[in-house]
């Protein structure tokens, strides 16, 4: 069991360096997936118009060496660092990375779309923070989408 000594939380923005079909990021997804599960590192990835929003959680070294590696990784520039630190409590315990690409055109049909996911996922969007947070915390708590679609878009840690 971990205590909130270990939970070391990383949430960042980066910009594509080329475009990602849905092909892609499956592909990106199902290793991300199968590694951090490995690790025990939790979190969630939003993705719309070439531009990420990811948190990261679990042990700091483990964290930080996976954020080190996709600050390297030749897909993302610009990466910009919303919060590093100790967290109280994982806020993604379940998924090994859970997912959403903001730029489904079915997004604005759904039951609770918010204007708020207008956001083009860059600095100009999260001077605070917490906004950023708040974001990735929506699509866990599953306030935007039905269980159904985040069984499908998440895999469940440890699984």
């Amino acid at each position: 069991m971990e205590n909130a000594d270990s939970i070391f939380s990383v949430v960042y923005l980066s910009e594509g360096t080329r475009s990602f079909s849905g092909t892609d990021l499956q592909e990106i997804l199902t290793k991300a997936r199968g590694n951090n599960s490995k690790l025990g590192i939790s979190g969630m990835l939003l993705f719309k118009g070439g531009n990420f929003l990811q948190a990261l959680e679990g042990d700091r070294e483990k964290v930080m060496t996976l954020f080190d590696k996709i600050a390297q990784d030749p897909r993302h520039k610009r990466i910009t660092t919303l919060f590093k630190g100790v967290s109280a409590h994982r806020d993604f315990p379940d998924w090994s990375m859970g997912f959403h690409d903001l730029n489904s055109p079915d997004i604005k049909k759904i039951p609770g779309f918010s204007h708020f996911l207008h956001t083009t996922l860059t600095t100009s969007d999260f001077v605070d923070a917490r906004r950023a947070k708040r974001l990735l915390l929506l699509f866990k708590e599953e306030k935007l989408f039905g269980s159904a679609h985040c069984a499908v878009q998440g895999s469940k840690l440890g699984r």
